[in-house]
Formats: C-alpha cells, structure tokens, sequence
C-alpha cells in the first residue's frame, strides 16, 4: 500500500529508533533520581532540551515535554489561564483548531468562547479578530498551520494584535514544525506545541513552549517533573529520539519543500480529466503548505472515495484522525462554511519524504478511473 497520510503521522526514521534503542538501554534511570544513573538520564534529557531550544530558536527554561501535541495544547492552555495579562473571561479560537484545542476549552467554566471561521483561502480574517477582541479577552488560540488544509496563518499580525492588546497567544506548531522554519515566530507567541510522531519520531511524546517570563500554576497540583508542569516519568528516550528526528528533518526542511510543491503541482496535472468536479481548498502559495491537499469531489462522499482509493493500495484520509474518531465532518469544513452535504466530501492527500512524483501520479489516475466510473 502506497501512504499519503503523513499529516495524521509519519513512520519512525531509522536513525531516529535507533537512538531509542540506545537511550533505552543505555541512558534507562529516571532522570530525577540522584544517583549517577539518573544523573546520566538527567544530562541526556537537558542536552536534548538545549538542541531542541536552539532548532526552535527559543529559551531552553521555557520548554518542556510532553506527551505530544494535544496534551501539550491542553497544559499550555490551562498555563496561560492561570496567568492572564489583564482581568478577563473571554477566549477567541480558530473554528478550524485541532480537537484538543476545542477541548479544553469547551471544559473551561466561565469563559465565553468565539470561535473564528476562515474566509474562502482557509485563512484567519485579521480583520475580523480584531473586531471580535473585547476588554475581557484574555486568550487568543490560532494553529500556525491547518492540519487538514495546510493554510498557514498569519502569526506575525496575529501576535502583533495580541500584543497590542496585552492578550496571551498560544499557537499550535504541531503541522509546521520541522516543515517551515519557525524561529523567526516563537519568539513571538505566549506558547506553542509540536509533537515528535509528526517529523519521523516516536509517538507518545512531544514539547510545549511557554514565556519564562509567564508565572504559571501548574494544572496538576504536586507535580515534580518537568518543573512541574506535568505527572509522569519524563520518557527520556522518546524525548532523544524525538530530537534526533528533529534534527534530520531541519537540516533536510528546505529540499522537502522544493519536492512537495513539486508533487503539488503533478498531482493537480493528474486530476485535470476531472477538473469540472474536483474543488481544492488552498491559500495562495506564500501561506500554503505544499504537502497538504485538501479537496472535494462533487458528488461522491468522502469516505466512499477513501474506502475505494484503499482498495486499489493507496492510504488517504477524510481529515485529522483525531476528529475522525469523534465521527464528525472535519472542523475545516465547518470554519469553510461548507454545506453538510459538502463537507462529507472531503479528503485529504498528505505526503512525505517517501512519496514519489510516479506514485502520486498513480494516486491522481486511480481517482481520476473511480470518479470517470462513479459518474457513468
């Protein structure tokens, strides 16, 4: 089977699982115990956190790990809530935000939420939020990237206007990190997570940055690792491999970028037989991420079309898998403003450093033959 769902998640690179192995059984002790194994555990995790800091271009005091993206939106979150600029209970939030961001805050009481759409390019009406920003808004959440689009929001303005504001920011760097360059953004946000299954590395572990200069409570009192910021052993060798991933895919980020918006442009050409039915969903190339597609097609349902492309060997999908599992139309189709009927046409088409021009060529044709068949 051919993959092109690499925006749910990618396959552990080779060097990558190997540095688990080793760390596993070489660097095993619990990085807060005293002795010099944990001493040995503990300088691996800080060396980690020190090259993770200087990829992402930040304050290594200011990051911590995690479990991956959706718990590092979550902490964060409750983070920034604990310290807030100004008084206030009002949050502005991405209608099309991962469902770990609708979330937390759908459990939060007292607040009031507004949720944004997107204008017709998948992207954030500055605009718009800045008419939507009252006295009271204390937080402004906004994904760097759409998972299920790849539309690239405008952080810079965004931050911008929070910082005018005195508002908080967080973003979710899960869909950009390792894809574009972001250093010249973290620095300009409250905090922001990425995730180490999204860039070669394992699952199960991630990293959230937060200001030092913010004077946080922890979400979980009592806590002792990662400075409290959250329970739990620090998984010390998905931590390192995850940052050997990192490093691979940085140093490599700028040829990958070339090739998918090559591939871009070959799986477009593939579709042309069926343009009249085929309705891509994309900004215009300085905020689009090239190895993400997300299109309809009229008439035919998304998950139809995903079943049958799996039949003829080839793995797309119909939207984040974690919204998958909550059996609801994707949240992108919704910030569209898509009809139901529409939105249950949606697939997404993701690629990565194994995809190859002849294979998305073959996916192009293959869809091009079920569409030709569907409509005769």
């Amino acid at each position: 089977m051919i993959y092109f769902d690499f925006a749910a998640t990618t396959p552990l690179d080779s060097e990558a699982a190997e540095v688990f192995v080793q760390a596993s059984t070489e660097y095993f002790g619990n990085s807060s115990s005293l002795h010099d194994i944990g001493g040995q555990s503990q300088d691996l995790l800080e060396n980690c956190r020190q090259e993770l800091a200087n990829l992402l271009g930040i304050n290594q005091k200011g990051l911590y790990f995690t479990s991956g993206g959706s718990e590092g939106n979550f902490l964060a979150i409750e983070a920034l809530l604990s310290a807030p600029k100004k008084p206030g209970k009002h949050i502005i939030a991405g209608l099309a935000e991962h469902s770990s961001i609708h979330g937390v805050l759908n459990r939060l009481e007292g607040y009031s939420i507004t949720f944004l759409p997107f204008k017709a390019s998948g992207l954030i009406d500055v605009e718009e939020l800045k008419r939507t920003i009252t006295s009271e808004t204390v937080l402004v959440a906004i994904q760097h990237v759409n998972s299920e689009i790849g539309t690239i929001q405008p952080i810079e303005d965004i931050a911008r206007i929070c910082r005018e504001n005195n508002i908080h920011f967080h973003s979710d760097f899960v869909q950009s990190f390792g894809k574009i360059d972001v250093r010249s953004l973290t620095q300009l946000v409250s905090s922001f997570s990425f995730s180490g299954h999204k860039i070669y590395g394992p699952k199960g572990v991630g990293g959230v940055y937060i200001d030092p200069t913010i004077s946080w409570r922890p979400f979980f009192p009592g806590s002792s690792h990662e400075k409290g910021f959250r329970p739990g052993t620090v998984n010390v060798p998905a931590i390192a491999a995850m940052t050997a991933a990192a490093q691979k895919i940085h140093g490599n980020s700028e040829q990958n970028y070339v090739k998918y918006l090559e591939l871009r442009t070959a799986f477009m050409e593939s579709l042309k037989p069926i343009n009249e039915f085929v309705h891509i969903h994309q900004a215009d190339s300085a905020s689009q991420l090239p190895s993400i597609i997300g299109l309809r097609i009229s008439g035919i349902e998304g998950q139809w079309m995903m079943l049958e492309c799996n039949r003829y060997g080839f793995a797309i999908s119909t939207g984040s898998a974690c919204q998958i599992g909550l059996q609801s139309p994707a949240k992108v189709t919704q910030a569209l403003g898509l009809s139901p009927q529409e939105a249950k046409e949606f697939i997404r088409i993701s690629f990565g450093t194994s995809t190859n021009r002849e294979d998305v060529v073959k996916l192009g044709e293959t869809i091009v033959d079920i569409v030709k068949k569907f409509k005769r």
